[in-house]
């Protein structure tokens, strides 16, 4: 069966420190997703931040409106560095989602995202992904570009920061 991978990454001018507390809480998570998605973290009583083993449930509509459940667990976490997220439960046979901060020279952070998924129902999916899942995944971190930029600011590159 086959299996994809997408790829993103962003420059954000801010620091390491400031991109890490934003994105290894799960509480964050719904500000950069898309509102069609219909996603709600179902997990009660989440701690502030990530830690390998926590497990996360939602809701999200990712076809059709029509609600379904994804269960993720955080398998690695490397503060400051990465943190790794794989499907348990959800719309996927696989998922393995990579996290990485690099910090750089300027003071800014590259934040890359590498996905590694696998659609369901064997070679069925695989047309889905060339007719609508890679498309869907794409618009989707092109969202959370976006609302990351919106929070942090556009990156200009070569500009020293003062943080």
């Amino acid at each position: 069966m086959a299996h994809y991978q997408l790829f993103t990454e962003q420059k954000i001018p801010a620091s390491v420190d400031e991109v890490w507390d934003f994105i290894s809480s799960p509480a964050n998570l719904k500000e950069i997703t898309p509102d069609h998605m219909g996603f709600d973290i179902t997990s009660k009583n989440l701690p502030q931040k990530m830690y390998p083993g926590m497990i996360i449930s939602y809701k999200v509509s990712p076809l059709l409106r029509i609600k379904m459940t994804w269960v993720t667990e955080i398998t690695q976490v490397k503060e400051k560095e990465f943190f790794v997220d794989e499907q348990r439960i959800g719309p996927y046979a696989m998922w393995h989602h990579q996290h990485r901060l690099i910090p750089l020279e300027d003071g800014g952070v590259l934040m890359q995202d590498i996905v590694t998924y696998q659609p369901p129902l064997g070679p069925l999916g695989a047309i889905a992904n060339a007719v609508f899942i890679r498309g869907q995944l794409q618009r989707i971190f092109d969202y959370r570009f976006k609302a990351v930029e919106e929070k942090f600011g556009k990156y200009v590159p070569d500009l020293i920061m003062e943080k």
